[in-house]
């Protein structure tokens, strides 16, 4: 069975920054591999493109460029935001605004988004919105370790169900 619209995927991979060479950032172990419907639009675009067709025990090495992933960096995803507007009870959360800390924020539609503080002054806090891998580009590689026909129940709800998984 092929990688394909609507089946689940399992792979194993390694990502790396910048290229093969790269500093690992992120990977998988075949216990604990990413399972995921191919097609449904969880996964970037050409990460799934570059797994197109591809079978079990097939491996695979590919770049995305910034572009293909997460986008370039853009200065106007960085604000400098009122400090009283972290304030609960008219107080701000010990360590909360502290350089690196990523915050989980919500706009007025409830859409919910990450802002990593940058630095903080007397009255606001600069807070960058980008993607943390925004302006990367993304090297990958792996073995796929099985593909599957996902089930009604998961084409249904939009991700994939483990053997423990009911609902």
């Amino acid at each position: 069975m092929k990688a394909e619209k609507n089946n689940v995927v399992s792979l194993t991979y390694e990502l790396r920054i910048s290229g093969k060479d790269g500093d690992v950032i992120d990977s998988t172990l075949e216990n604990q591999p990413l399972n995921f419907i191919y097609g449904n639009g969880m996964m970037l675009p050409k990460f799934e493109e570059n797994l197109a067709n591809l079978t079990a025990d097939k491996t695979f090495n590919f770049m995305l460029t910034a572009e293909e992933g997460y986008g370039l960096r853009n200065e106007e995803n960085v604000a400098d935001i009122p400090k009283n507007v972290f304030q609960q009870d008219g107080k701000i959360e010990d360590g909360l605004l502290t350089v690196g800390n990523v915050i989980p924020l919500q706009d007025q539609e409830g859409k919910r988004f990450n802002g990593k503080v940058v630095s903080i002054s007397d009255e606001t806090v600069k807070l960058d919105f980008n993607h943390p891998l925004a302006g990367e580009n993304l090297f990958f590689s792996g073995k796929i370790l099985s593909v599957r026909e996902a089930t009604k129940q998961e084409l249904e709800h939009g991700h994939v169900h483990s053997e423990e998984h009911n609902h």
